[in-house]
This record gives structure tokens, sequence and C-alpha cells, in this order.
């Protein structure tokens, strides 16, 4: 397992390559802090900094050339969003057309307090009454005729 964790982290940390860190320090840290937060568009669920895909060292060799040319990290950001769409963020905004998708975690549990809160509600079945002696003596005169 322990080997497993070392291979996995050893993948993930090759996949930005030799030639694409950039030799100043401080940008290349700013270049990774951004690039953990964009998604793969091949992969999907990994960050730019995580995937072996083509696309996704078009994107990282992207924020490098941005950060070179003085960009702020959101600036770099917005760049790439404005290029490829808010799906490219691993962390979408909150914002008036993105409140669905932050709220509907709430609202299963929400939903699901309220159906086991009625649920625990629910009156038990009233229990079965028996006959009552005379009923019992109206059955027994009923099956003696028969």
């Amino acid at each position: 397992m322990l080997a497993g964790l070392v291979l996995g982290g050893a993948t993930a940390a090759q996949a930005v390559q030799p030639d694409e860190v950039l030799k100043d320090p401080a940008l290349e840290h700013r270049a990774r802090d951004i690039s953990s937060g964009l998604r793969c568009l091949v992969c999907q669920n990994q960050s730019i900094d995580d995937s072996d895909a083509p696309l996704a060292k078009d994107l990282r060799l992207i924020v490098r050339e941005r950060l070179k040319a003085g960009d702020t990290n959101q600036g770099v950001e917005d760049y790439v969003v404005n290029r490829y769409g808010e799906f490219v963020l691993l962390r979408p905004v909150l914002a008036l057309h993105t409140v669905l998708l932050w709220l509907t975690p709430l609202l299963a549990v929400l939903l699901g307090g309220f159906g086991i809160w009625r649920l625990s509600r629910r009156k038990a079945p009233a229990p079965e009454r028996g006959l009552s002696a005379a009923e019992e003596a109206d059955v027994a005169a009923l099956l003696r005729r028969e």
C-alpha cells in the first residue's frame, strides 16, 4: 500500500515535464498553484498539473506564458476561463448561474431529513381488536347451522 502511495504521488508529479518548468521558482510556484485549480478537459477529474494529456500540457504552457507576460494569478485564471469556459475550474465560482450547483447538496440533505422526520411521525397501525363475547357467540351460532 505504501508503494502504491509513493508511485501514485510520483506519477502525479511527473505530469509537468522538465521542459515546462520555469526558471524562476516564484513564478513556477504560482504556475503550480494556478494549474492545480484548473481541470483537464480531457480527463475531467484531474487538474492539469496531474494530467499527462496533450491538452493539459498546452494549458500548463498557457499558464506559464501568461505568468511570464506579467499577468496576476487571477488574470491568468480569467484568461483560461474566457477561453475554455467555467468548466475548466475545479472549484466552481459561487454566482447566480451556479447557485443550484452549490445548493443541490444542501437541498438533498434537507429533503432527506424531512422524509425521515415524516416517516418517524407516522402513527403506528391500530392493534387488531379481538371479537367480543357476543360476537364470538354469534359466529359460533352461525357455524353450527352449517
